[in-house]
């Protein structure tokens, strides 16, 4: 019988139970696969915790890759044997899963599962940050927060691949070196000194295009602050918390800025985007050109420890629970 983390109750790491869990067969457009990864994410700590409700019991993890054991009825572009990747699919943290084809893409040659797996959420949404939320020109100076973070260090390798000069915000020296291992043109130490004044600075008091903030409650005053007249906080994330209620009026004052809220879903409409933004990504690492860089493998029994050394800011990149 194949094991996945099962969620009985919500609350801390410690909820998290390995349980003998059989998907059953796929059904008309589904594929049952062989999970080889499966990705660890922010996410799923609001799920275990009930910030974002789902029926219990529930198999975490919304993100993995592996090898097609069977298709169901109507499912046509991918046979037993493909190497497939997905993201956005509950019950991910598991040796074998079903999940929808249309949620799926193929894994290239030259892309190994993990990386695959590690790939699809984060590289997914620093792929629809910088090419569509706000689309990164040439000579833009842009602040990416928690830079040495899996989602941190794609948004930094993608907005130098489009021409940016990249001013990165971290909490340690180690996280300051990948932070500029990725490309970062300044490092800034948030812990140390006030980022939104060093920022000011650094663009000789024009601030940012735009500010990519997955952090959230600790950090939007200064995003605010950082950005030039028209300039774009893309609040993707809230690592530190929920962030309370803004005045529009604080955009105004602040240069007629924009704020928005994006979310994944809402950059992945059609087939064709999908296929888009993970083409792209999947080119740039056969390339060499993206990084994908993976922190921690564990296994899935010790989901637990996973999410307690990503809750306590204790890993860089992406980790991968192996089933």
């Amino acid at each position: 019988m194949p094991t996945a983390v099962q969620v009985t109750r919500t609350g801390g790491p410690e909820v998290l139970e390995l349980a003998e869990i059989e998907p059953g067969p796929p059904g008309a457009g589904e594929l049952l696969v062989d999970l080889a990864a499966a990705g660890v994410n922010y996410i799923d700590t609001y799920q275990r915790q009930g910030i974002y409700p789902i029926d219990l019991p529930f198999v975490l993890g919304s993100e993995g890759a592996g090898t097609v054991v069977e298709t169901g009825e109507g499912v046509t572009e991918f046979a037993p044997g493909d190497r497939v990747t997905w993201q956005g699919v509950l019950g991910s943290y598991a040796q074998r899963a079903v999940v929808p084809a249309s949620a799926t893409v193929k894994v290239p040659e030259g892309v190994s599962d993990g990386t695959a797996a590690a790939t699809m959420l984060q590289g997914l949404t620093a792929h629809y940050l910088v090419r569509s939320t706000y689309e990164v020109q040439a000579g833009d100076d842009i602040l990416v927060h928690a830079a040495a973070g899996g989602v941190g260090l794609l948004l930094v390798q993608l907005a130098k691949a489009r021409g940016a000069r990249v001013l990165a915000t971290v909490s340690t020296d180690e996280k300051a070196e990948l932070a500029r291992g990725a490309g970062a043109d300044h490092v800034i130490r948030y812990d140390r000194e006030d980022f939104a004044a060093a920022t000011r600075e650094l663009t000789n008091g024009e601030g940012v295009a735009a500010v990519y903030d997955g952090v959230g409650k600790s950090t939007i005053d200064g995003s605010l602050a950082s950005l030039k007249i028209r300039g774009t906080l893309a609040l993707f994330g809230a690592a530190s918390g929920p962030v309370p209620p803004i005045d529009p009026q604080r955009l105004n004052s602040g240069g007629s800025l924009f704020l928005t809220r994006p979310t994944l879903g809402h950059y992945l409409r059609t087939r064709e985007e999908l296929d888009w933004r993970a083409s792209e990504l999947f080119a740039a690492v056969q390339d060499g050109s993206l990084n994908v860089r993976i922190g921690g493998r564990y296994p899935l029994a010790d989901a637990r420890k996973a999410h307690e050394d990503l809750q306590g800011r204790r890993t860089t990149g992406k980790l991968l629970l192996i089933p």
